[in-house]
């Protein structure tokens, strides 16, 4: 057949064919029933948490990350996305004490929970003495990852009076000594692309009333 504007040729034929031979195949019932349930609405479920000591009530899509809850839905943008992959520590918060990676956790997996970010430490007028300790050491540059930092400080040293033991712990049978190693090590996880740690360290030894 002969090729030019508005011919149809013979490989075009073949293609055509091989493209709807491909999409027939694809559309089997297995395929037709995951394509269906992909355009579904993605399930809701109700889900409740304490967020720094208030009561807070949500209806969110399964997938939401606590870090996304907060963010997006309560509107506490104090703590930060950085990676997004639990890496980096910018999103941590304290839940049950404990501190925690948000963006690695599902907010339906914390019903009940008591959660306290950045902004349930303190307010300006009347600083967390963790905040505070930050501001007399300049344990910050940009911010963005300072209340992460500031979250998971405030848990390191409930850790290490708790005497929970740490990779650097030399006699994990006794109670975690409070030292600046101690304090770095478990601070590892959060980081400051500023390159503040030295001031961070301080301002934590400050607040643990030790050397730093």
């Amino acid at each position: 057949m002969t090729e030019g504007y508005g011919a149809i040729s013979r490989r075009d034929v073949l293609k055509t064919s091989a493209t709807g031979a491909a999409i027939a195949g694809s559309l089997g019932p297995g395929n037709v029933a995951m394509a269906q349930a992909q355009t579904a609405a993605p399930p809701h479920a109700a889900v409740s948490l304490k967020i720094n000591g208030k009561v807070t009530r949500l209806e969110l899509d399964t997938r939401t990350t606590l870090l996304d809850a907060l963010r997006e839905y309560v509107k506490l943008t104090g703590t930060k996305k950085g990676c997004d992959h639990g890496q980096c520590g910018a999103c941590t918060v304290i839940v049950n004490g404990r501190r925690i990676n948000s963006c690695l956790t599902l907010a339906v997996m914390h019903e009940g929970d008591e959660v306290t970010t950045i902004e349930g430490l303190g307010s300006p007028d009347n600083l967390h003495p963790m905040q505070a300790a930050f501001v007399e050491h300049d344990g910050y540059q940009c911010g963005y990852c300072t209340p992460g930092q500031i979250c998971s400080a405030v848990a390191v040293l409930e850790e290490i009076r708790a005497g929970v033991p740490s990779h650097v712990t030399a006699d994990v049978s006794k109670p975690s000594p409070m030292t600046t190693t101690e304090m770095r090590e478990r601070m590892s996880g959060n980081i400051c692309r500023c390159g503040a740690y030295s001031n961070i360290a301080e301002a934590m030894a400050q607040v643990a009333g030790v050397k730093a």
